[in-house]
């Protein structure tokens, strides 16, 4: 069987042995957008990011699995993928510790003014802040209760926070008080101190955070989201930044973030070029689920 692997995929030398060793001919494409190196009608698995934004699917006549390495299916056909049987496997696991982590961070730097004292810092200035917030005892929604939901959830009430989330689907879990549909949303909101999004980008989810639900959140709250950029109206953010406490954004609805967008200057926001999926654990945990889900593939 032929894999073709791109550069969405570093893998080792022992990974790709260990890929040989299942009976897949490996062909590699470092640049998504280039040319293939193969037929893609001879093609019957692929590891990829967006590879299908640049290729045409219908081409792939062969494919019967598609390997993804993001967590989210956004960048796919998923209408063809699923009408034409092909299966599709996503990375949901591998990048939950550092966006956990991530999440966790940013929430605690704006709970103890970071951005203030480290200004004060390079200012050489002794200035105290008696205004700091703790994390205990807080209440903290978390709006898709997928693997990067959980993780959050586990690392938020080790700090003592109380817990509760959103989802499409019923989620019986011991991390979360309540689980409540989407529905609900608008009614919840002002209960809590920090709302996290964690939820995929869908037609249903696109622009979910707009003035409406905004203008529900809790005077002092936090508003973190590491998902997707389009899940969240950035006008209504801004409009609603001046009674939150701040807001954590790691996506957004276009990147590179426009270098003339007001975001850039608002010391209410903690602001990350989307990089709070990186992580140094990420490698093994990739290579880890892409060759078990190859492995099951082929023993089909």
């Amino acid at each position: 069987m032929n894999l073709l692997i791109t550069g969405a995929w570093n893998a080792t030398e022992d990974e790709r042995a260990a890929l040989e060793a299942l009976g897949f001919r490996l062909f590699f494409l470092q640049n998504e957008r280039d040319a293939l190196p193969v037929d893609p009608g001879e093609i019957d698995a692929v590891v990829c990011n967006g590879l299908f934004l640049y290729h045409p699917i219908g081409a792939f006549t062969r494919l019967r699995l598609i390997q993804l390495t993001s967590a989210g299916l956004d960048r796919v056909p998923l209408d063809e993928i699923r009408a034409r049987g092909i299966a599709l496997c996503s990375a949901a696991g591998v990048y939950s510790v550092p966006m956990a982590e991530f999440a966790l961070s940013g929430v605690l730097d704006l709970c103890k003014d970071k951005v203030a004292f480290r200004k004060s810092q390079e200012a050489h200035r002794w200035e105290k802040r008696r205004d700091l917030l703790e994390l205990y005892g807080k209440r903290v929604l978390i709006v898709g209760c997928g693997s990067v939901g959980r993780a959050c959830a586990e690392r938020f009430r080790a700090f003592g926070c109380l817990l509760d989330g959103v989802d499409a689907a019923a989620i019986d879990s011991p991390l979360f008080g309540e689980v409540y549909p989407v529905g609900k949303l608008a009614g919840i909101l002002p209960a809590y101190d920090v709302v996290l999004l964690s939820l995929p980008l869908t037609r249903e989810t696109e622009n979910l955070f707009g003035g409406r639900l905004f203008a529900r959140m809790k005077d002092g709250a936090i508003f973190v989201n590491l998902a997707r950029g389009r899940l969240v109206d950035p006008e209504a953010l801004f409009a609603n930044l001046p009674r939150l406490r701040g807001a954590v954004l790691d996506v957004f609805p276009e990147e590179p973030l426009d270098p003339a967008s007001p975001l850039w200057d608002e010391e209410k926001i903690i602001l990350t070029p989307h990089v709070s999926f990186i992580g140094d654990g990420n490698p093994a945990r990739l290579g880890r689920l892409i060759y078990q889900n190859l492995k099951g593939f082929v023993s089909k």
